[in-house]
Protein backbone atom coordinates (compact mmCIF):
# COMPACT_ATOMS: atom_id res chain seq x y z
CA UNK A 1 0.00 0.00 0.00
CA UNK A 2 1.79 3.46 -1.01
CA UNK A 3 2.01 6.37 1.37
CA UNK A 4 -1.50 7.86 1.57
CA UNK A 5 -2.38 10.73 -0.88
CA UNK A 6 -4.87 13.44 0.27
CA UNK A 7 -8.05 13.13 -0.58
CA UNK A 8 -8.28 15.06 -4.30
CA UNK A 9 -4.84 15.06 -4.54
CA UNK A 10 -3.79 18.14 -2.11
CA UNK A 11 -4.08 18.42 1.28
CA UNK A 12 -6.04 22.02 1.73
CA UNK A 13 -5.15 24.64 4.17
CA UNK A 14 -6.68 27.60 4.44
CA UNK A 15 -5.10 29.17 7.89
CA UNK A 16 -4.15 32.79 7.06
CA UNK A 17 -0.54 33.63 7.74
CA UNK A 18 1.33 36.88 8.25
CA UNK A 19 0.10 39.72 6.52
CA UNK A 20 -3.29 38.38 5.09
CA UNK A 21 -3.61 37.07 8.27
CA UNK A 22 -3.99 40.52 10.10
CA UNK A 23 -5.72 41.82 7.38
CA UNK A 24 -8.54 39.96 7.20
CA UNK A 25 -9.09 39.88 11.53
CA UNK A 26 -9.09 43.50 10.82
CA UNK A 27 -11.98 43.03 8.16
CA UNK A 28 -13.99 41.09 9.78
CA UNK A 29 -14.65 43.21 12.95
CA UNK A 30 -16.43 45.54 9.93
CA UNK A 31 -18.34 42.34 8.21
CA UNK A 32 -21.65 40.83 9.21
CA UNK A 33 -21.23 38.28 12.20
CA UNK A 34 -22.40 34.23 12.01
CA UNK A 35 -22.13 32.59 15.32
CA UNK A 36 -20.98 29.04 14.92
CA UNK A 37 -22.20 26.33 17.46
CA UNK A 38 -19.76 23.75 18.94
CA UNK A 39 -20.43 21.45 15.79
CA UNK A 40 -19.61 23.92 12.97
CA UNK A 41 -16.11 24.65 15.02
CA UNK A 42 -15.21 21.66 14.92
CA UNK A 43 -15.70 21.36 10.93
CA UNK A 44 -14.44 25.06 10.97
CA UNK A 45 -11.09 23.17 12.30
CA UNK A 46 -11.30 20.31 9.99
CA UNK A 47 -11.54 22.22 6.74
CA UNK A 48 -9.23 24.74 7.49
CA UNK A 49 -6.64 22.20 8.11
CA UNK A 50 -6.97 19.76 5.85
CA UNK A 51 -8.47 16.87 8.14
CA UNK A 52 -11.85 17.40 5.28
CA UNK A 53 -9.59 17.54 2.22
CA UNK A 54 -10.73 18.82 -0.88
CA UNK A 55 -12.99 20.85 0.82
CA UNK A 56 -12.42 24.61 1.41
CA UNK A 57 -15.34 25.89 2.90
CA UNK A 58 -18.90 24.50 3.87
CA UNK A 59 -20.93 23.27 0.70
CA UNK A 60 -22.56 24.92 -1.87
CA UNK A 61 -26.23 23.89 -3.45
CA UNK A 62 -23.89 21.93 -5.93
CA UNK A 63 -21.77 19.72 -3.61
CA UNK A 64 -24.61 19.64 -0.43
CA UNK A 65 -27.38 18.01 -3.03
CA UNK A 66 -24.60 15.49 -4.76
CA UNK A 67 -23.19 14.82 -1.51
CA UNK A 68 -26.39 13.79 -0.21
CA UNK A 69 -28.15 12.06 -3.72
CA UNK A 70 -24.73 10.42 -5.01
CA UNK A 71 -22.74 9.98 -2.41
CA UNK A 72 -20.28 11.80 -3.71
CA UNK A 73 -19.21 15.75 -4.24
CA UNK A 74 -19.65 17.56 -7.83
CA UNK A 75 -16.49 16.30 -8.90
CA UNK A 76 -17.10 13.29 -8.14
CA UNK A 77 -14.64 12.09 -5.64
CA UNK A 78 -16.35 10.06 -2.72
CA UNK A 79 -18.17 12.39 -0.07
CA UNK A 80 -21.24 10.74 2.32
CA UNK A 81 -21.50 13.47 4.89
CA UNK A 82 -22.79 16.97 4.28
CA UNK A 83 -20.45 19.50 5.62
CA UNK A 84 -23.22 22.86 6.33
CA UNK A 85 -23.31 25.79 7.99
CA UNK A 86 -26.69 26.44 8.48
CA UNK A 87 -28.23 30.30 8.81
CA UNK A 88 -32.09 31.19 9.88
CA UNK A 89 -34.28 33.40 7.54
CA UNK A 90 -33.04 36.28 9.33
CA UNK A 91 -29.45 35.73 9.04
CA UNK A 92 -30.59 34.92 5.36
CA UNK A 93 -32.25 39.17 5.33
CA UNK A 94 -28.87 40.64 6.61
CA UNK A 95 -26.66 38.69 3.86
CA UNK A 96 -28.34 39.71 1.03
CA UNK A 97 -25.66 41.27 -1.52
CA UNK A 98 -22.40 40.38 1.14
CA UNK A 99 -19.86 39.16 -0.48
CA UNK A 100 -18.44 38.25 3.02
CA UNK A 101 -18.98 37.46 6.42
CA UNK A 102 -17.23 37.14 9.93
CA UNK A 103 -17.67 33.63 11.81
CA UNK A 104 -17.62 33.53 15.54
CA UNK A 105 -17.30 30.86 18.34
CA UNK A 106 -20.09 30.98 20.75
CA UNK A 107 -18.40 32.86 22.98
CA UNK A 108 -18.16 35.71 20.56
CA UNK A 109 -14.49 35.30 19.14
CA UNK A 110 -14.17 35.85 15.38
CA UNK A 111 -12.32 32.82 13.86
CA UNK A 112 -12.80 33.54 10.22
CA UNK A 113 -13.83 34.84 6.88
CA UNK A 114 -16.23 32.78 4.49
CA UNK A 115 -16.63 33.87 1.04
CA UNK A 116 -20.28 33.84 0.75
CA UNK A 117 -20.71 31.58 -2.74
CA UNK A 118 -24.24 30.28 -1.95
CA UNK A 119 -27.59 30.69 -0.20
CA UNK A 120 -29.65 28.15 -0.32
CA UNK A 121 -32.76 26.29 1.40
CA UNK A 122 -32.89 22.60 2.56
CA UNK A 123 -35.24 20.10 3.17
CA UNK A 124 -34.61 18.89 6.51
CA UNK A 125 -36.85 15.58 6.28
CA UNK A 126 -35.00 14.59 2.89
CA UNK A 127 -31.37 15.24 4.64
CA UNK A 128 -32.47 12.87 7.53
CA UNK A 129 -33.54 10.04 5.58
CA UNK A 130 -31.56 9.82 3.08
CA UNK A 131 -28.02 10.31 5.61
CA UNK A 132 -29.94 8.32 8.85
CA UNK A 133 -32.44 6.35 6.80
CA UNK A 134 -35.35 7.41 9.12
CA UNK A 135 -36.38 11.04 10.26
CA UNK A 136 -37.49 9.72 13.81
CA UNK A 137 -36.30 12.66 16.54
CA UNK A 138 -35.34 10.03 18.37
CA UNK A 139 -32.55 9.41 16.48
CA UNK A 140 -29.59 11.58 17.76
CA UNK A 141 -28.19 12.58 13.69
CA UNK A 142 -31.78 13.71 13.06
CA UNK A 143 -31.90 15.97 16.35
CA UNK A 144 -29.01 17.91 15.15
CA UNK A 145 -30.37 18.66 11.42
CA UNK A 146 -33.78 19.73 13.54
CA UNK A 147 -31.80 22.39 15.37
CA UNK A 148 -30.71 23.79 12.29
CA UNK A 149 -31.72 26.99 10.23
CA UNK A 150 -33.94 26.61 6.84
CA UNK A 151 -30.93 27.68 4.95
CA UNK A 152 -27.10 27.11 4.44
CA UNK A 153 -24.48 29.08 3.34
CA UNK A 154 -21.73 27.83 1.63
CA UNK A 155 -18.32 29.05 0.20
CA UNK A 156 -14.41 29.44 1.03
CA UNK A 157 -13.29 29.95 4.30
CA UNK A 158 -10.09 31.64 5.43
CA UNK A 159 -8.91 31.34 9.29
CA UNK A 160 -6.82 34.03 11.09
CA UNK A 161 -7.75 32.87 14.59
CA UNK A 162 -7.45 29.08 15.74
CA UNK A 163 -10.07 27.57 17.92
CA UNK A 164 -9.08 27.90 21.61
CA UNK A 165 -8.71 24.79 22.80
CA UNK A 166 -7.63 23.94 26.62
CA UNK A 167 -8.17 20.11 26.70
CA UNK A 168 -5.99 16.72 24.99
CA UNK A 169 -3.50 19.27 23.71
CA UNK A 170 -0.46 16.92 23.95
CA UNK A 171 -2.76 14.59 21.00
CA UNK A 172 -3.92 17.38 19.15
CA UNK A 173 -2.39 17.23 15.67
CA UNK A 174 -3.47 18.43 12.64
CA UNK A 175 -3.21 16.40 9.17
CA UNK A 176 0.46 18.10 8.20
CA UNK A 177 1.64 17.71 12.05
CA UNK A 178 0.42 14.11 12.19
CA UNK A 179 2.12 12.91 8.49
CA UNK A 180 5.45 14.37 9.62
CA UNK A 181 4.96 12.39 13.09
CA UNK A 182 4.33 9.18 11.01
CA UNK A 183 7.66 9.96 9.11
CA UNK A 184 9.88 10.88 12.35
CA UNK A 185 8.29 7.49 13.31
CA UNK A 186 9.37 5.72 9.81
CA UNK A 187 5.81 4.66 9.80
CA UNK A 188 4.69 3.80 5.70
CA UNK A 189 1.84 2.00 6.37
CA UNK A 190 -0.74 3.40 9.18
CA UNK A 191 -4.03 1.63 10.61
CA UNK A 192 -6.56 4.15 12.07
CA UNK A 193 -9.52 3.53 14.85
CA UNK A 194 -12.40 5.06 15.73
CA UNK A 195 -13.89 5.33 19.14
CA UNK A 196 -16.31 7.55 20.91
CA UNK A 197 -16.44 4.93 23.31
CA UNK A 198 -13.94 3.38 25.78
CA UNK A 199 -12.18 0.28 24.58
CA UNK A 200 -12.65 -2.78 25.62
CA UNK A 201 -11.48 -6.17 25.20
CA UNK A 202 -12.55 -7.10 22.21
CA UNK A 203 -11.45 -3.61 20.55
CA UNK A 204 -8.27 -3.76 21.94
CA UNK A 205 -8.24 -7.87 19.70
CA UNK A 206 -9.41 -6.13 16.76
CA UNK A 207 -6.61 -3.03 16.88
CA UNK A 208 -3.72 -5.53 17.73
CA UNK A 209 -4.97 -7.78 15.10
CA UNK A 210 -4.51 -5.22 12.46
CA UNK A 211 -1.50 -4.29 13.74
CA UNK A 212 0.54 -7.09 13.28
CA UNK A 213 -0.04 -6.30 9.21
CA UNK A 214 0.71 -2.58 9.26
CA UNK A 215 4.11 -0.47 10.46
CA UNK A 216 1.82 1.77 13.22
CA UNK A 217 -1.60 1.96 14.99
CA UNK A 218 -3.29 5.48 15.73
CA UNK A 219 -6.03 4.96 17.89
CA UNK A 220 -7.69 8.16 16.86
CA UNK A 221 -10.84 8.65 19.02
CA UNK A 222 -13.65 11.39 18.27
CA UNK A 223 -13.44 14.44 20.78
CA UNK A 224 -15.72 17.06 19.53
CA UNK A 225 -19.62 17.28 20.53
CA UNK A 226 -21.54 13.64 21.30
CA UNK A 227 -25.15 13.23 22.46
CA UNK A 228 -25.24 13.32 25.83
CA UNK A 229 -25.53 9.93 27.33
CA UNK A 230 -22.10 9.03 25.76
CA UNK A 231 -19.02 8.21 28.42
CA UNK A 232 -17.51 12.20 28.72
CA UNK A 233 -14.62 13.10 26.70
CA UNK A 234 -12.01 13.60 29.86
CA UNK A 235 -13.43 10.22 30.98
CA UNK A 236 -12.30 8.11 27.64
CA UNK A 237 -9.10 10.34 27.15
CA UNK A 238 -7.69 8.94 30.96
CA UNK A 239 -9.15 5.29 29.71
CA UNK A 240 -7.38 5.50 26.29
CA UNK A 241 -3.91 7.02 27.74
CA UNK A 242 -3.65 4.18 30.71
CA UNK A 243 -4.35 1.33 28.28
CA UNK A 244 -1.89 2.64 26.00
CA UNK A 245 0.56 2.83 28.57
CA UNK A 246 0.08 -0.50 29.65
CA UNK A 247 -1.24 -2.92 27.11
CA UNK A 248 0.04 -1.48 24.00
CA UNK A 249 3.65 -1.16 22.14
CA UNK A 250 4.95 2.23 22.76
CA UNK A 251 7.29 2.07 19.50
CA UNK A 252 3.93 1.19 17.06
CA UNK A 253 1.03 2.76 18.83
CA UNK A 254 0.19 6.26 18.95
CA UNK A 255 -2.74 8.53 20.13
CA UNK A 256 -4.10 11.28 18.77
CA UNK A 257 -7.27 14.02 18.72
CA UNK A 258 -9.92 13.32 15.84
CA UNK A 259 -11.96 16.76 16.60
CA UNK A 260 -14.86 15.89 14.53
CA UNK A 261 -18.18 16.37 15.87
CA UNK A 262 -20.45 12.87 15.69
CA UNK A 263 -23.06 12.85 13.47
CA UNK A 264 -24.50 8.80 14.34
CA UNK A 265 -24.34 8.77 10.31
CA UNK A 266 -23.50 4.89 10.80
CA UNK A 267 -22.80 3.85 6.89
CA UNK A 268 -22.11 7.39 5.77
CA UNK A 269 -20.34 8.05 8.71
CA UNK A 270 -17.95 4.95 8.29
CA UNK A 271 -16.62 6.21 5.06
CA UNK A 272 -16.64 9.71 6.02
CA UNK A 273 -13.94 9.02 9.06
CA UNK A 274 -12.13 6.54 6.66
CA UNK A 275 -11.43 9.51 3.87
CA UNK A 276 -11.04 11.80 6.87
CA UNK A 277 -8.05 9.68 8.42
CA UNK A 278 -6.86 9.35 4.75
CA UNK A 279 -6.26 12.91 4.91
CA UNK A 280 -4.32 12.62 8.25
CA UNK A 281 -1.62 10.27 6.43
CA UNK A 282 -2.89 7.10 7.50
CA UNK A 283 -2.96 4.08 4.62
CA UNK A 284 -5.58 1.94 6.62
CA UNK A 285 -8.76 1.76 8.89
CA UNK A 286 -11.03 -0.45 10.88
CA UNK A 287 -14.42 -0.64 10.64
CA UNK A 288 -16.12 -3.19 12.52
CA UNK A 289 -19.88 -3.82 14.16
CA UNK A 290 -22.14 -1.05 13.83
CA UNK A 291 -19.45 1.57 13.08
CA UNK A 292 -21.33 5.14 13.87
CA UNK A 293 -24.22 3.64 15.46
CA UNK A 294 -27.27 5.03 16.87
CA UNK A 295 -29.82 2.64 18.57
CA UNK A 296 -33.74 3.14 18.85
CA UNK A 297 -35.32 3.74 22.38
CA UNK A 298 -35.94 0.04 22.22
CA UNK A 299 -32.30 -0.77 22.16
CA UNK A 300 -32.21 -1.99 18.43
CA UNK A 301 -29.82 -0.43 16.13
CA UNK A 302 -31.09 2.04 13.59
CA UNK A 303 -28.28 0.67 11.07
CA UNK A 304 -27.86 -3.33 10.10
CA UNK A 305 -25.06 -5.05 11.83
CA UNK A 306 -22.57 -4.91 8.55
CA UNK A 307 -23.78 -1.90 6.85
CA UNK A 308 -20.93 0.29 7.09
CA UNK A 309 -18.98 -2.20 5.34
CA UNK A 310 -21.06 -2.97 2.73
CA UNK A 311 -21.59 0.64 1.90
CA UNK A 312 -17.61 0.58 1.13
CA UNK A 313 -18.58 -2.07 -1.67
CA UNK A 314 -20.42 1.12 -3.68
CA UNK A 315 -17.10 2.73 -4.09
CA UNK A 316 -13.45 1.45 -5.94
CA UNK A 317 -10.89 0.99 -3.64
CA UNK A 318 -9.09 3.51 -5.83
CA UNK A 319 -11.73 6.28 -5.19
CA UNK A 320 -11.71 5.71 -1.33
CA UNK A 321 -7.78 5.28 -1.40
CA UNK A 322 -7.33 3.95 2.14
CA UNK A 323 -7.75 0.25 2.73
CA UNK A 324 -10.56 -1.50 4.82
CA UNK A 325 -10.18 -3.55 7.29
CA UNK A 326 -13.45 -4.84 7.94
CA UNK A 327 -13.90 -6.74 11.39
CA UNK A 328 -16.17 -9.07 12.38
CA UNK A 329 -18.09 -9.21 15.71
CA UNK A 330 -15.53 -10.19 19.01
CA UNK A 331 -16.04 -11.62 21.74
CA UNK A 332 -14.85 -13.37 24.68
CA UNK A 333 -14.99 -17.38 24.43
CA UNK A 334 -14.82 -18.97 27.67
CA UNK A 335 -13.82 -22.48 25.70
CA UNK A 336 -10.46 -21.25 24.40
CA UNK A 337 -9.77 -18.89 26.73
CA UNK A 338 -9.63 -15.47 24.70
CA UNK A 339 -10.98 -13.06 22.79
CA UNK A 340 -12.43 -14.55 19.38
CA UNK A 341 -14.41 -13.13 16.22
CA UNK A 342 -16.98 -15.00 14.93
CA UNK A 343 -15.35 -15.85 11.40
CA UNK A 344 -12.64 -17.55 14.06
CA UNK A 345 -14.49 -18.87 17.15
CA UNK A 346 -14.39 -22.96 17.30
CA UNK A 347 -17.47 -25.02 16.69
CA UNK A 348 -19.23 -24.87 20.59
CA UNK A 349 -18.01 -21.40 21.40
CA UNK A 350 -18.98 -19.98 24.54
CA UNK A 351 -19.48 -16.25 24.92
CA UNK A 352 -18.56 -14.49 27.75
CA UNK A 353 -21.07 -11.45 28.08
CA UNK A 354 -22.48 -8.83 30.96
CA UNK A 355 -24.85 -6.69 29.72
CA UNK A 356 -25.12 -3.05 29.64
CA UNK A 357 -27.20 -2.55 32.50
CA UNK A 358 -25.03 -4.94 34.38
CA UNK A 359 -21.75 -3.06 33.80
CA UNK A 360 -23.13 -0.17 34.73
CA UNK A 361 -24.33 -1.19 38.47
CA UNK A 362 -20.88 -2.86 39.05
CA UNK A 363 -19.18 0.13 38.32
CA UNK A 364 -21.74 2.59 40.53
CA UNK A 365 -20.61 -0.68 42.97
CA UNK A 366 -17.21 0.39 42.76
CA UNK A 367 -16.76 -3.14 41.37
CA UNK A 368 -13.82 -4.10 39.02
CA UNK A 369 -15.74 -5.94 35.72
CA UNK A 370 -14.38 -9.65 34.96
CA UNK A 371 -11.02 -8.90 33.59
CA UNK A 372 -12.47 -10.40 29.98
CA UNK A 373 -14.65 -7.43 29.50
CA UNK A 374 -12.47 -4.76 30.44
CA UNK A 375 -8.95 -4.03 31.70
CA UNK A 376 -9.06 -3.08 35.21
CA UNK A 377 -7.11 -0.05 34.98
CA UNK A 378 -9.80 1.24 32.25
CA UNK A 379 -12.38 0.25 34.98
CA UNK A 380 -10.82 2.67 37.62
CA UNK A 381 -10.83 5.12 35.69
CA UNK A 382 -14.73 4.62 34.87
CA UNK A 383 -15.65 3.81 38.50
CA UNK A 384 -13.45 6.91 39.58
CA UNK A 385 -15.76 9.09 36.83
CA UNK A 386 -19.00 7.79 37.88
CA UNK A 387 -18.27 8.54 41.58
CA UNK A 388 -17.45 12.00 41.35
CA UNK A 389 -20.90 12.42 38.86
CA UNK A 390 -22.59 11.32 41.69
CA UNK A 391 -20.78 13.25 44.53
CA UNK A 392 -21.77 16.49 42.41
CA UNK A 393 -25.30 15.00 41.93
CA UNK A 394 -26.10 14.63 45.56
CA UNK A 395 -24.14 17.92 46.44
CA UNK A 396 -26.25 19.79 44.28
Amino acid sequence: MKTAVPHGGTLINRELEGKAKEEAKARAQKLTRLVLPEREVSDLEMIVTGAMSPLEGFMTKADYESCLNKKRLKNGLPWTIPVTKSISADEKSKLSGQKEVALADPQGNLLAILEVADIFPHDKKEQATKIYGTDEEAHAGVQQILKMGDFFVGGRISLFQTPAHKDFMEGRFNPKQMREIFAQKKWKTIVAFQTRNPIHRAHEYLTKCALETVDGLLIHPLMGETKGDDVPAKVRWDCYKVLLEKYYPQDHTMLGVFPAAMRYGGPREAVWHAICRKNYGCTHFIVGRDHAGCNRPDGKSYYGTYDAQIIFDEFTEEEIGIEIFKFEHSFYDKKTAGVVSFKTAPPGAEQFSVSGTKLRDMLRAGEIPPPEITRPEVAQVLIAAMKEKESVRTSS
